[in-house]
């Protein structure tokens, strides 16, 4: 099968199907198969006690983008599996300030995924996610997904 290019969907997919993304006011900028950009504005609400965003709101952006990015690459694959995540790593690395913005990169080609879930198997797929404040990285992540086949 293959990977779709016309990606526009993804944003407004992604607010309609997961209420946090409405919640928290995540916008997505530029989404293709192989990368995701999602943001997230300044709010007093969604800051910690020295000021920056909170990091669940840091960690949540990041993981918001590499679903975005899973749902561009896959989505022409939803009537036969799920994307879920299997695991995730996290590094704060600066203290975040201000608006947040999230750039998300798929490690894999999206053919070779594909390839393995119709051969049978469970592909697992990382993404690479940056996020940044201000112009400067604050935080690393690597999410780990699964196209979970339906049974």
């Amino acid at each position: 099968m293959p990977v779709t290019t016309d990606t526009s969907w993804v944003g407004p997919a992604m607010a309609q199907s997961v209420p946090w993304v409405r919640t928290s006011g995540v916008e997505f900028g530029d989404v293709t198969p192989r990368r995701a950009v999602a943001a997230l504005p300044d709010a007093p609400e969604l800051r910690n006690h020295v000021g920056g965003p909170h990091a669940a709101m840091i960690f949540g952006l990041g993981e918001t983008a590499s679903g975005a990015v899973a749902l561009a690459a896959f989505g022409g694959a939803m009537e036969r599996a799920t994307p879920l995540v299997v695991r995730s790593e996290i590094q704060y690395v600066k203290l975040a300030r201000g608006p947040l913005t999230a750039e998300a990169v798929l490690d894999r080609d999206p053919a070779d995924v594909l390839a393995e879930l119709d051969a049978g198997r469970r592909p697992e797929f990382a993404v690479t996610v940056s996020v940044s404040a201000e112009g400067r990285e604050t935080a690393r992540m690597t999410v780990v997904w699964t196209l979970r086949p339906h049974r």
